[in-house]
């Protein structure tokens, strides 16, 4: 008797997707959210070390950077939040009526906060070779900068995808559910560096 056959598994009706840890692209989201933490941990401690290599932080003739834009950016990372679940939650559930909404909502506050960060770089009020401490806030905004910017051009083309018979495919919704994943660690590494640039030089 051919035992073989016996002990084989029929996987032939178990999904092609799957959510959360279960997924491979989620932990290779994580691989990398964890990467990128390293490099922003290591980012604000070349800060610190910077800062207390000076005797004055911003050093003489450097102002303090201003909170106006930085918070008005912070308000609106906070908010995003909101649909940003919402079109986790509608991936999650397989209604693309609900993802087609909401993603295009969460694509407008990234592009918003975009369009910030701009005036954000402008309000600084130091070009990036002035000094230590102008080179590393660059560098700290310019690395969140980047992740945003990253992530923006990913969310577009996810959105375009939900818009075409792609987005009826459950694949491409783990896609969308991992994205939305990944904005909260966007969201969540600018309230250290938010603080770091703009309260640390009034607290220290």
């Amino acid at each position: 008797m051919d035992t073989s056959a016996a002990r084989t598994i029929d996987v032939s009706g178990l999904p092609d997707h799957a959510y959360g840890s279960r997924s491979p692209l989620w932990w290779g989201t994580l691989g990398i959210i964890c990467v990128e933490t390293t490099v922003f941990v290591m980012t604000i401690a070349s800060y610190f070390y910077l800062q207390g290599r000076e005797s004055q932080w911003p050093p003489p003739g450097t102002r303090e950077p201003g909170l106006f834009w930085p918070t008005i950016n912070t308000i609106i990372l906070l908010v995003s939040l909101f649909p940003n679940q919402m079109v986790k939650n509608g991936a999650e559930k397989k209604e693309l009526s609900k993802i087609r909404l909401w993603i295009v909502i969460a694509d407008l506050f990234a592009l918003a906060f975009l369009i910030v960060r701009v005036f954000e770089f402008k309000a600084l009020g130091v070009s990036w070779d002035s000094n230590a401490y102008a080179s590393i806030t660059w560098i700290l905004l310019g690395f969140h900068s980047i992740h945003l910017v990253t992530d923006f051009i990913d969310s577009l083309v996810l959105t375009a995808l939900m818009f075409t018979h792609h987005g009826h495919k459950p694949k491409r919704m783990v896609d969308v559910d991992e994205n939305a994943f990944y904005w909260y660690f966007v969201v969540l590494t600018w309230i250290p560096i938010y603080l770091v640039l703009y309260w640390s030089p009034r607290w220290l």
